[in-house]
């Protein structure tokens, strides 16, 4: 844009020290206002198209790792795992894992001591079994129903684990997931799926399997 900037004005100040002009210099000056036209354009066009990278907050809260002490080992290490790839590998910054009326996991950045009730969000995803991506989670009313994560949560992300549960992810900054994590997030929801189905054949109340309760 500068380039741009620079040869219009050099062109005006040509033409002001110009005493008179001959018609093929009043060509050329013709074309070098359109081309530096366009590379005003063209910059401004790109600074468009480009994507800014969205601002990161520090969310309240504190570090943490809970887990439901019932579960089984294979059960554990699964959710160890699942937590944190997510967390290292992708914009979330705290992920709760909710199955079966019990609170599975909760990992990184969260407040402390805080019951964790399911709002209408998140029961019309446990009822349609279809992800939410709340992309600025500040422009939507229903963020006060996810008071259990940081009060500055960014963006979210509801993953349905099936009819039974939940996987939760929040972001420290608005639009951080693409597409791609999208589904990254659902293929390890499919895969701590798998492993919830053979723990509850061998140990169903530890997994919440048979009860209905929303809330902990």
């Amino acid at each position: 844009m500068a380039v741009g900037i620079l040869g219009g004005l050099g062109l005006m100040l040509n033409r002001f020290l110009t005493p008179s002009l001959t018609a093929s210099q009043s060509r050329s000056d013709a074309l070098a206002v359109i081309e530096s036209a366009i590379l005003i354009l063209v910059t401004i066009l790109w600074q468009e198209v480009q994507a800014k990278i969205p601002e990161s907050v520090v969310l309240d809260g504190e570090e943490g790792f809970e887990m439901e002490p019932a579960l089984g080992e294979l059960l554990k290490t699964e959710l160890a795992w699942a937590s944190y790839t997510l967390l290292t590998n992708s914009a979330t910054k705290v992920i709760v894992i909710w199955y079966g009326g019990k609170v599975l996991l909760k990992r990184g950045i969260y407040p402390k001591e805080r019951e964790i009730k399911l709002g209408a969000i998140a029961q019309r995803v446990l009822k349609t079994q279809k992800p939410v991506y709340l992309v600025k989670l500040s422009l939507y009313p229903g963020k006060i129903e996810f008071d259990y994560l940081p009060e500055n949560t960014q963006g979210l992300i509801i993953q349905p684990l099936e009819d039974k549960g939940l996987m939760i992810l929040g972001a420290n900054a608005p639009r951080s997931y693409t597409k791609q994590d999208e589904n990254w997030v659902e293929a390890i929801a499919n895969k701590i799926l798998f492993t919830l189905s053979k723990s509850e054949m061998n140990n169903p109340a530890a997994c919440g399997g048979v009860s209905n309760s929303k809330e902990i």
